[in-house]
This record gives C-alpha cells, sequence and structure tokens, in this order.
C-alpha cells in the first residue's frame, strides 16, 4: 500500500545519509519513476527531500533535519502495527512487514512487553478461509500495473454470467466485505467500473500506459448502498427456527419477528436478479418467500428443476 511504502521510505532517509532511487525502486518492487512521485509526496508533506547528484550523491533529508521522536506516541504505533497486520491478513506485502519491523526497532527493550500487549488486544482478519495464493498473484499483478499506470486486460463474467474481454485503466484496488475490486476506467465502456477480482481470469498487464485522471476518494461508488431501498423489490421472508442464526447474521437480531409458531418473518428490499434467486435458495427448505407472488412462484420453478434434474435416469 501506497502509505506504508511513503512511510518506510521517510524512515530510510532518517536512518541513511544518502540512498539511490533505484536502489529504493528495487527494494519495493516499484519504477523509479514512482519512487520519484513519492519523494515528490513526502516534500510537499513538510518533509525536506533533497537529491544530491554526483558520484555518492541519492536521495536525503536536508542536513540536521531530524522527525520529532515525540511526534508518535506508543499507542500510536500500536495501532498503525495492528493495521498493518489487519491488512496483511488479507493482503500480505514485504513493505508491510519491513515496516511492521521498523516499528518494531524502535521501541525500547524495556517497554517491549507492554508494546506487545497494545499490540494484541484488537485482530481484524479479513481473510477468506483457504488458500489464497491465486487471489494474492491477482493483486500483486494489478497492484503493479495501478502503480506503473499501465492498462490491463482480462475476461469478465459479471452477475448475469455474461462474458466480455475488457481493457482498463486500473484506479484502486478495494477489499469490501471480504470481496476484492477493481475501480477503473473501463476502454469499452468509456465509463468507470467496479470489477469483483473472483470474476477476473487471465489478467495481463499491457505495454500501454495511460495517463491517471483525477478522481475524487469521497464519491465513489463502494461509500454508496449497493442498492438504495426504494429501488429494492419488498420482500417478507418466513425462516425456520433450524437457521434462525443465519437470518441473524444477514438482518440482524431485532429484523426478524417471531410469528409464535416457532417461525421468524422478515420484511426486507433486494434489487430482483439471479443473484436474489440463488441467496433465498441458499438457505435450502429453511425458508419461505411469502411475497411477492410472482418470486414465490420463480423460486419455486427453481427448485422443480432442481428436483427434476436430480430424479433423471443417469
Amino acid at each position: 500500500m501506497k502509505i506504508d511504502r511513503l512511510l518506510s521510505i521517510v524512515i530510510l532517509l532518517m536512518n541513511r545519509k544518502r540512498i539511490q532511487a533505484k536502489e529504493l525502486a528495487d527494494l519495493f518492487e516499484v519504477s523509479v519513476r514512482t519512487i520519484y512521485r513519492d519523494i515528490d509526496v513526502i516534500d510537499h508533506a513538510g518533509i525536506p527531500v533533497m537529491t544530491y547528484p554526483g558520484a555518492g550523491g541519492g536521495i536525503g533529508l536536508v542536513e540536521g533535519y531530524r522527525l520529532d521522536r515525540n511526534l508518535l506516541t506508543h499507542n500510536d504505533l500500536a495501532a498503525i502495527v495492528t493495521a498493518l497486520r489487519s491488512i496483511s491478513t488479507s493482503y500480505s506485502s514485504h513493505e508491510n512487514q519491513m515496516l511492521l519491523e521498523k516499528i518494531n526497532s524502535i521501541i525500547p527493550a524495556s517497554k517491549s512487553d507492554d508494546f506487545e500487549f497494545k499490540t494484541k488486544q484488537f485482530i481484524v482478519d479479513f481473510s477468506s478461509w483457504g488458500d489464497q495464493g491465486l487471489m494474492e498473484e491477482k493483486l500483486n499483478k494489478l497492484k503493479q500495473a495501478i502503480e506503473q499506470l499501465q492498462v490491463v486486460a482480462f475476461t469478465y463474467c459479471n452477475a448475469d454470467g455474461d462474458v466480455t474481454e475488457r481493457s482498463v485503466e486500473p484506479y484502486t484496488l478495494v477489499l469490501k466485505k471480504q470481496r476484492w475490486y477493481l475501480y477503473a476506467y473501463c476502454r469499452q465502456r468509456e465509463q468507470f467500473r467496479l470489477f469483483k477480482l473472483f470474476r477476473m481470469k487471465d489478467v495481463v498487464i499491457h505495454e500501454l500506459y495511460f495517463v491517471r485522471q483525477p478522481i475524487s476518494m469521497e464519491d465513489m461508488p463502494w461509500a454508496k448502498s449497493w442498492q438504495p431501498p426504494e429501488q429494492g423489490t419488498p420482500l417478507q421472508l418466513r425462516f425456520h427456527a433450524k437457521v434462525r442464526h443465519l437470518a441473524e447474521e444477514w438482518f440482524g437480531v431485532e429484523s426478524l419477528l417471531e410469528d409464535g409458531e416457532g417461525r421468524y418473518t422478515v420484511s426486507v428490499a433486494f434489487p430482483e436478479d439471479n443473484w436474489l434467486y440463488g441467496f433465498i435458495l441458499s438457505f435450502g427448505e429453511g425458508v419461505e418467500v411469502l411475497e411477492p407472488a410472482h418470486i414465490r412462484e420463480k423460486i419455486k420453478k427453481i427448485a422443480e428443476g432442481i428436483v427434476n434434474k436430480y430424479e433423471r435416469t443417469c
């Protein structure tokens, strides 16, 4: 992540008199151009960075400059460590691990036990069950394309099962509800789109570069509601007691109303599409659609089709 890299560069510049841009690029596995952009960001943040030409030159801080050691308290550092460890559960990187090592190295030995205690009080694990090797490989490839401003091509299958070939300008990787998305400018649709990484395959980085457009991170699609309630289809679902815990996970304990017969009803609104049918069917026989009638009939037909398939003689 960029913020981790920036912090790591600042710490390296504090500890070393000079360092070559190429060395930093190799260390963080980015381009030299990216390093110089990072240096500009650091300089604009008020940390005076100088480039020294000639033999023995490189990048360094202005002579005599030091960060105030009281700038970050142990509680601040513990919060950073907790955040980095949380991010690493879903996306591990050399940069994150390096920053964790650096932070731990500046904690006095007399306070190391207390610091370790603070960093273990709160753990956020974004990872899913099972091997994430292929997903991590895809993340690393897209991260590289974002940093180097390179066009990415892939095959994409949308929620309706339609398969298309896409060529995009990647901007941001987004983790939303344990799912990774790529926010990118789609050259086919000529607009920004949000792509789910699980639906992307055959990801290729092209030797084509793009100019990044200015975008506001305050009004991004992942920060909005999935679907405004007024645009969804009102549903009334009745759950059997044996799947009550699953219904509570989705809708909350307060939303479930007991009908006096050991069953629970909930009123919600969802967009009507294949996802909705699959979602209802995921509860198996533990749920019944009470309203509307046309969705009740749709689920009935899907269930009948499943029964017919399994009743066929092989």
